[in-house]
């Protein structure tokens, strides 16, 4: 759901002077070069993003992060780096008020960081401002940039001094953490004066649950999960807690830490050498020496963290290097991982993104972009809107713009049917759902819709922390820190808040949706919790609410269900049920039931969504507050997708029984929440005595309006009716859940275009041209067609009704051809290599559900020709000899596809039979004024008889005129049988002539449907 876009930013900042260099290298210390000392050595961001922290070995700057600006600097003294040594690591305390730098000689450094709010700093003073005129709108951002930033010094604190040696430091909220070398232990410095013991020391030979020889290497800390991982020396991987309280051990040893290993290697390419941790998904990564990450799960904190999977590196060992750092974005929905000879990244689950090993590193080499050839260090900036990159003794900072699905802020039905992305200033929405569905959806650019955010809403607000649009595509809105603002794509204009004070006075948690042009946001103000209805035809003031629900806990999420159900699902473990009551002078909420999960979501603040199935009784019959009765709930819980099934126990009172039905998962969508299949008949398209034997005779309400999707990190599955799994998981049958139905896609899918049986997606491009000097990142949409998937999952479980409906829906697509064609070749080459018995083969049923189509012969043709000639055999195995195709095609006048048959016969050396059969069709595309077939014809028979004997005398049964007129203005004239005097061909050339004949469009003159051609609309790569 992260994609990179565009060329980085760069940024220097040089505060080394020569004349320190030179005195320190008379000093004999540890840097050869003035560039060497300006290189970044260790970054460190904080935790509300506003600052970061850079150090080279000799100096320590400190920037804002947004825009990225150079605040304060310090340059160490001589006397200094000669006292404590170079600096080598940088530590930032998570408020940003204290830098500590280690050093070469085993110090720890500490400085604190003050902010002047009086003293201002980059003010901007223009000349000529008296004679240019601003808008309103852009008056409150100016205004801003002239103020400039605040100041900010950086004073010295205290030296500290690690006497046991400093193996690795982490700088927490209250104290400082240093794992010493020798002896192997791990120190507790609390960072102020309290009056109690500001220093605690746990031996790592004390510790029952590590290694006694181990020595710590490194060390991570997630706040959200309370959580550390420490890499010991001997590759080893553990997940450690601090004890709280005092507890002793023998020896009055104080115990600090427990843990669990849960990474053991099992050879040196597996040894752990860097670690992130996934608070959103409780995952921990750890990265081995090989170049693989090995990503585990954290199931409670006494030691149940099982592997969930393995991400292999995109080239070779040689190719990358070694894992230089690994980072989860701020929402967990992407891991970034930097090699020494490039980064890549990864979706949550393992889906492979951008990366730079696609980069021509010569090239790269002759442009100075360092930020492709290898990384030393990252961090995210911005919620995620940026990746902040340094490199291999570089003085640069590279920051490289992400853009980011609507999903992993707003997860709900719309955003999920619709391909929308944002950035750090802009909206980008892909506009081929909205295209006609009998017109193919291409990667053109002019399909994407791209807004740029208010600058004077940026300004305070940014980041960008959710984003949703409504169903019909209409409208959007955002919010950030504070507040939030709407757009309407038919205007073109954005609507945001009169004043500093309105915008300021709540913030946006618990997600926002759309019911018509009526925005629903919940929200959180200084003193409750609320959901409040903005109309996009009012504007945005203190009283623009037209709604507001109060809550007695915050929301978690919430989203749209049916025409005009809303659920709510708060902290207090309790999903509500709203229905929106409009009428023509006002809209309000009206509860209509509620659920209490208490015992059953243990967590409600790790749910990131929710649905739900009401039966269809209840939906045409039913009361809506007695939805929550019979309705099957379904959470999306971390990565698991759960679901609560109602019934009733013994006393007659409801319950719900809990069932996980799919692991991984990194977004799920159910149609029935989307705007599937069209309303009107499925048989519109066909002609009316059809519509008749059809409509006896197929199944009703066999689309996919019930089904249910999910995208797992690697492939995209699809149950197609949600009833299935739901009777399936209940606790009454309590059997096995049906089978899905797995899609592989090259690209990661992001959402289902239902009418157009299609996935949509993206793929990121690293570009590289010769007319400029730097590389950029692009991505294209991209699409695969879901039909044959799903049919071929019906035909193998004998419900070829099943399979004739779906395809009724599809068949007015103009490319729904070339999806049978698909079908028939995935299931060609699969039996090809595997060979199974009679009784298990699927291409007989594969082939007999095809001859029920016009076009079958043209599906046959066009698959044969894009499968090897070893594949032909098995296929024509269950079909009827190709003379009688052949035949059949001529009697239904289809002689483009008749003429690629004629391949076929020559490859199964019915030579005679292909010359006399090739003269049958020459005289008819004669007949039927088709040149351009009659020539390629002319082609094959002369490679067929190099002497020409053949083709003299097909013409001279042709009996052609001296002169023939074609159209009125274009005149042949054919002499005489001599004239086809053309070169010697080899078999290669005979079936290449051929295949260049079936390539066309139908014969004029022809009664048949029409061919498929060459042209395919949904390939595997962009055209």
């Amino acid at each position: 759901m992260y994609w990179p876009l565009g060329a980085p930013r760069i940024y220097v900042a040089n505060k080394c002077s020569a004349k320190v260099v030179e005195e320190t290298e008379a000093n004999e210390l540890r840097h050869n070069s003035k560039e060497k000392s300006n290189s970044i050595l260790d970054l460190q961001v904080a935790r509300n993003g506003h600052l970061f922290a850079t150090i080279t070995t000799t100096s320590l700057n400190i920037w804002q992060t947004s825009p990225a600006i150079l605040l304060a600097a310090t340059v160490r003294s001589p006397q200094s780096l000669e006292t404590y040594g170079l600096n080598v690591f940088v530590l930032l305390r998570p408020d940003g008020s204290i830098v500590g730098v280690q050093t070469s000689l085993g110090f720890l450094l500490t400085y604190n960081i003050f902010v002047d709010s009086t003293a201002r700093v980059y003010q901007l003073h223009r000349q000529d401002e008296s004679s240019r005129r601003h808008s309103s709108a852009g008056s409150l951002p100016l205004l801003a940039e002239r103020a400039g930033r605040q100041e900010i010094s950086i004073q010295f604190r205290i030296a500290i001094r690690i006497d046991a040696g400093i193996g690795k430091a982490l700088a927490l909220d209250e104290e400082l953490v240093v794992a010493t070398e020798k002896p192997p232990a791990v120190q507790c410095i609390r960072w102020t004066r309290d009056g109690q013991d500001n220093h605690s020391t746990e031996l790592v030979s004390r510790m029952p649950w590590i290694d006694k020889k181990a020595c710590i290497t490194d060390m991570i800390h997630d706040r959200a999960m309370s959580l550390l991982i420490w890499l010991s020396n001997n590759g080893k991987a553990y997940a450690v807690q601090r004890v709280l309280g005092r507890s002793k051990e023998f020896d009055n040893q104080k115990i600090l830490y427990r843990g669990y290993g849960f990474h053991t290697p099992s050879t040196e390419d597996h040894l752990a050498i860097k670690a992130a941790i996934n608070a959103r998904f409780s995952l921990l990564a750890v990265g081995c020496t090989n170049g693989t990450v090995h990503v585990y799960t954290a199931r409670d904190y006494v030691g149940s963290i099982p592997i969930s999977h393995i991400l292999e590196p995109p080239a070779s060992p040689s190719t990358t290097g070694r894992i230089t750092f690994l980072t989860y974005s701020p929402d967990g929905y992407c891991l970034f991982v930097g090699y020494e000879r490039g980064w890549i990244i990864w979706s949550v689950y393992g889906k492979a993104g951008g990366g730079s090993f696609t980069a021509d590193r010569a090239v790269s080499h002759a442009n100075n972009e360092d930020w492709l050839i290898g990384t030393q260090d990252g961090s995210w900036l911005d919620g995620g809107s940026h990746i902040l990159l340094t490199g291999q003794n570089d003085n640069r900072i590279w920051i490289l713009d992400i853009a980011r699905s609507a999903v992993t802020g707003c997860f709900c039905a719309a955003n999920i049917s619709r391909l929308l992305l944002q950035t750090d200033t802009s909206v980008m929405l892909f506009r081929g759902n909205d295209l006609p569905d009998i017109v193919p959806i291409s990667a053109d650019v002019s399909l994407w819709h791209q807004v740029q955010i208010p600058a004077s809403y940026l300004m305070y607000q940014r980041p960008i922390r959710c984003t949703v649009i409504s169903a019909d595509g209409r409208y959007i809105a955002i919010a950030g820190r504070r507040g939030l603002a709407h757009y309407s794509f038919r205007s073109g204009r954005w609507k945001t808040f009169d004043g500093a004070h309105s915008e300021n006075e709540f913030v946006v948690r618990g997600g926002m949706c759309w019911y018509q042009h009526i925005l629903i946001a919940a929200v959180e103000t200084n003193e409750d919790y609320e959901i409040r209805l903005y109309s996009r035809e009012l504007g945005l003031n203190d009283s623009s609410p037209i709604y507001v629900e109060r809550l007695a806990s915050p929301a978690v999420v919430m989203s749209m269900s049916g025409e005009d159900s809303l659920l709510i699902y708060t902290h207090e473990n309790i999903l509500y049920h709203y229905i929106v009551s409009s009428s023509n002078d006002n809209i309000k909420l009206v509860q209509v039931g509620h659920i209490g999960l208490h015992g059953i979501v243990r967590a409600p603040a790790r749910v990131r969504a929710v649905s739900w199935v009401i039966p269809d009784y209840q939906i045409r019959d039913g009361d809506p507050s007695q939805d929550v009765v019979h309705a099957s709930v379904m959470f999306l819980v971390d990565a698991k997708l759960v679901v609560l099934q109602p019934s009733k126990d013994e006393g007659g009172a409801l319950k719900y029984d809990m069932r996980v039905i799919a692991s991984g998962v990194e977004f799920f969508a159910f149609m029935r929440n989307q705007n599937g299949m069209a309303d009107t008949s499925i048989l519109e398209h066909l002609p009316t005595s059809e519509n008749e034997s059809a409509s006896e005779s197929l199944p009703v309400n066999n689309g996919l309006e019930d089904s249910l999707w999910y995208f797992d990190g690697s492939k995209m599955h699809c149950w197609t009716d949600v009833q299935d799994v739901l009777r399936s998981a209940s606790a009454e049958n309590s059997r096995d859940l049906p089978l899905s139905i797995s899609i592989q896609t090259d690209f990661y899918p992001t959402c289902v275009a239902l009418s157009k049986g299609v996935l949509i997606g993206l793929d990121s491009e690293l570009v590289q041209r010769r007319d400029t000097n730097f590389a950029f990142f692009r991505f294209t949409a991209r699409t695969q067609l879901f039909i044959p998937s799903v049919l071929r999952q019906y035909i193998s479980q004998f419900d070829s009704p099943a399979a004739l409906s779906l395809s009724l829906h599809y068949q007015r697509l103009p490319y729904f051809s070339h999806a049978l064609e698909v079908l028939l070749h995935a299931v060609l080459d699969d039996e090809v290599d595997k060979s199974p018995s009679p009784e298990e083969a699927l291409l007989p049923s594969i082939v007999s559900f095809l001859s029920s189509f016009e076009d079958y012969l043209d599906i046959v043709v066009q698959c044969t020709r894009k499968t090897e000639v070893r594949s032909w055999k098995t296929l024509f195995a269950y079909l009827p000899p190709p003379q009688e195709l052949f035949e059949e095609c001529l009697g239904k006048g289809l002689l483009k596809t008749a003429g690629g048959y004629l391949i076929i016969l020559h490859t199964f050396e019915e030579v005679d039979s292909s010359s006399r059969q090739c003269v049958r069709l020459l005289q008819l595309a004669q007949k039927a004024g088709d040149w351009d077939l009659c020539k390629e014809l002319a082609r094959f028979l002369m490679a067929l008889d190099e002497s020409g004997d053949t083709l003299r005398q097909a013409v001279g049964r042709m009996a052609i005129k001296s002169e023939i007129a074609v159209g009125s203005h274009n005149r042949y004239t054919v002499r005489n049988a001599d004239w086809l005097n053309t070169p010697q061909r080899g078999k290669h050339e005979q079936r290449q002539s051929l295949v260049d004949m079936s390539n066309g469009s139908q014969s004029p003159g022809s009664s048949g449907g029409e061919s498929i051609g060459s042209q395919d609309y949904f390939s595997t790569r962009p055209q």
